[in-house]
């Protein structure tokens, strides 16, 4: 199986057939960020991606936006009772959510680069995102921009700020350009400018979570963390909690790799969710 189908409104792609995957991408990217990992695992499961409301070739939302129902969703259009969930940064977040909310659904989880609800970020995070990324566009264009009040957004505003974002989160704040592979240099960019387009053109929208950072011990399903050690600080402590807090969580940790790790490591993490799957499915 293979090509877009559309549920809810949201893009989704499958192939392949066998336990179901679903990939859930980050929030600085879109379901483009798997093509290795479709690639990789569709010989022995059917492999699903989406992308979220507002992203990619998704619809934009019509209200208050709910991830995790929205995953939900697309497993309950594509006829997927159960499935092993796969989320990178805010998509593994999704998935905590949609494994605490309906547990019998999910098979086993593996949040990479992974964030959490109920979480909140240091100021220290918050300050380096504003030196590194937000201060590459004027502080008057950018406030319009996040308003959805702007009356045009220039393509070099968004070039600026996806580069920004694309060097200080995915190659990593002690990385630079030369760090990254250019193929994935190229995609990350293209996706991030993406998200900034679509994001920057309409009002935004409120979005509900669970709080899901003290609840983590009550999930059950088999979970990897995978952590790169490039990745923010602030970031990597997130793994940290969830290896701690998701009984018998287990990690990886992958050196000079920062926010992506699917794109940026494929082999890697291709190698660790085969070994994840197979264990799931004996």
């Amino acid at each position: 199986m293979w090509g877009v189908k559309w549920i809810d409104g949201l893009a989704c792609d499958e192939i392949g057939e066998g336990p179901a995957v679903v990939l859930v991408h980050a929030g600085i990217a879109d379901r483009r960020m798997w093509k290795h990992q479709r690639d990789g695992l569709s010989d022995r499961h059917r492999v699903i991606s989406y992308d979220w409301r507002g992203y990619g070739e998704s619809a934009d939302p019509a209200g208050e936006l709910v991830h995790h129902e929205d995953l939900l969703r697309v497993m309950d259009g594509l006829g997927v009772e159960r499935a092993t969930l796969v989320g990178d940064s805010m998509g593994g977040s999704h998935a905590v959510e949609a494994a605490l909310v309906a547990p019998d659904r999910v098979a086993g989880l593996v949040l990479i680069a992974s964030g959490v609800s109920g979480h909140a970020w240091p100021e220290e995070m918050i300050a380096q995102a504003r030196e590194r990324v937000h201060s590459t566009v004027p502080a008057d264009r950018l406030a319009r921009y996040r308003s959805g009040t702007a009356e045009e957004v220039l393509p070099g505003d968004l070039d600026a700020f996806a580069r920004a974002h694309v060097l200080w989160q995915v190659a990593g704040p002690d990385r630079g350009l030369d760090d990254l592979d250019p193929e994935v240099w190229e995609l990350a960019f293209a996706m991030m400018r993406r998200v900034f387009e679509r994001a920057w053109s309409r009002p935004p929208v409120g979005e509900r979570h669970l709080s899901a950072k003290d609840r983590l011990h009550e999930i059950t399903a088999p979970t990897l963390v995978i952590n790169g050690l490039a990745d923010v600080p602030a970031i990597q402590a997130v793994s940290d909690l969830l290896t701690e807090g998701i009984k018998g969580a287990r990690r990886l940790d992958l050196p000079d790799t920062g926010h992506l790790p699917p794109l940026e490591r494929h082999a890697e993490v291709n190698t660790a969710l085969a070994g994840f799957l197979d264990e799931l499915n004996r």
